[in-house]
């Protein structure tokens, strides 16, 4: 699926701007509202799938929505259906994410949680540049057409769904495990721990420097990049999350993930730095590394903590609620930084960026002095 997505998300911001002719700000506003939506509805599929006690079937209502809306994309006339059909797939992504996660959480070893968080991030990356890398050269084949390539992008969607249905076995409850009825009551919520909230608050905060990666792809325009050869920048990105993410995620097993995880959030103040105070292509392509790295070393280890943290059979309801407020934090983020882009330029989004990284890291620090068991490793 990220195979699809990517090949479309690759090109949909350019396509906007160029084709259709709308501007940063509504970028933003769009690609916060896909995600803002795809969080939301994992709160809600999370809480699901602990009420019933079953993950697979609500990943494959997720992954089936999305492959069903791939082909608005080249059918789209107007700046209209495109929202439509980018909401509408990120509504697939909220229904699968949580269970997924929460799936994870459950078969992984406890010892083995952030290597498997990490190694999960890993090859789903796998999947995100070779999404855009297939966008490169499918614009190249076809002159540069749009509607071609978001044509052949609905091919691995459906693949997705087939591998899904065949090949994912989903392990039986767990006996003895307390049922839950009402997973979004208050009293629930109390059950999740205070060391639960503190990750997540910490998290929401850091979000709202990550805004949406089309501002990558839209920095590397602005540096001179070819449209054909945009693509490019999330396959940099890509590919150095997809190699970080497994060595970061391996190396929390073995040391405090508290501590690897601020080291992503230097990684990703110097990745905005980078952008916002060197213009050129080399420059953008030092930000977009370091963005990488930073990708790799934050998101296995959110979820990997998350996992730590919530009780087991509240794991869907955790990953729902962390993910939901995220994507507030990053609709947030977005608008901000198309705000920024259009009235000031990108030095000025990418700036804000590190300047809210910076209150993050602050935080996380001060929740490692107040609790230092958080984030331990776990042995066998």
């Amino acid at each position: 699926m990220d195979v699809s997505s990517e090949m479309i998300h690759a090109l949909l911001p350019v396509y906007l701007v160029t084709v259709l002719g709308t501007s940063a700000l509504t970028v933003g506003v769009i690609e916060g509202v896909a995600e803002a939506t795809a969080s939301i509805t994992k709160v809600f599929s999370g809480a699901i799938s602990d009420w019933v006690g079953k993950r697979k079937f609500l990943a494959l209502i997720g992954y089936g929505l999305a492959a069903l809306t791939k082909p608005i994309f080249p059918l789209a006339t107007s700046v209209g259906w495109l929202v439509a059909a980018r909401f509408i797939d990120r509504i697939g992504k909220g229904i699968r994410g949580a269970p997924r996660d929460a799936l994870v959480a459950d078969i992984a070893p406890p010892h083995l949680r952030g290597a498997s968080f990490g190694l999960r991030q890993s090859l789903d990356t796998v999947g995100a540049f070779l999404g855009p890398a297939l966008a490169v050269l499918l614009m190249w084949l076809t002159a540069d057409n749009f509607q071609a390539v978001f044509w052949v992008a609905v091919i691995p969607a459906v693949l997705c769904v087939i591998v899904l249905v065949v090949g994912v076995k989903e392990p039986g409850r767990l006996q003895g495990l307390r049922e839950v009825k009402a997973p979004l009551s208050l009293a629930e919520m109390g059950r999740l721990g205070s060391a639960y909230w503190w990750i997540t608050v910490v998290a929401t905060v850091f979000t709202l420097a990550r805004f949406s990666e089309a501002f990558l792809i839209l920095r590397a325009q602005s540096a001179g990049l070819a449209i054909a050869l945009v693509p490019l920048v999330l396959v940099v990105m890509n590919v150095t999350y997809s190699l970080a993410a497994y060595p970061a995620g391996a190396l929390s097993d073995r040391v405090n993930k508290v501590s690897v995880l601020m080291a992503g959030l230097v990684l990703l103040i110097l990745a905005d730095l980078v952008l916002a105070l060197e213009p050129s292509l080399l420059g953008v392509t030092a930000g977009v590394v370091l963005w990488g790295l930073h990708m790799g070393f934050t998101q296995g280890l959110l979820a990997s903590l998350i996992a730590d943290t919530a009780p087991v059979e509240l794991r869907g309801t955790a990953f729902g609620v962390f993910n939901m407020l995220g994507g507030v934090a990053l609709l947030a983020a977005s608008i901000l930084a198309g705000l920024l882009w259009d009235a000031a330029g990108p030095g000025a989004t990418f700036a804000a960026g590190a300047g809210i990284a910076a209150v993050a890291l602050v935080g996380l620090a001060y929740l490692r002095k107040q609790m230092p068991e958080l984030g331990q490793a776990h042995r066998s």
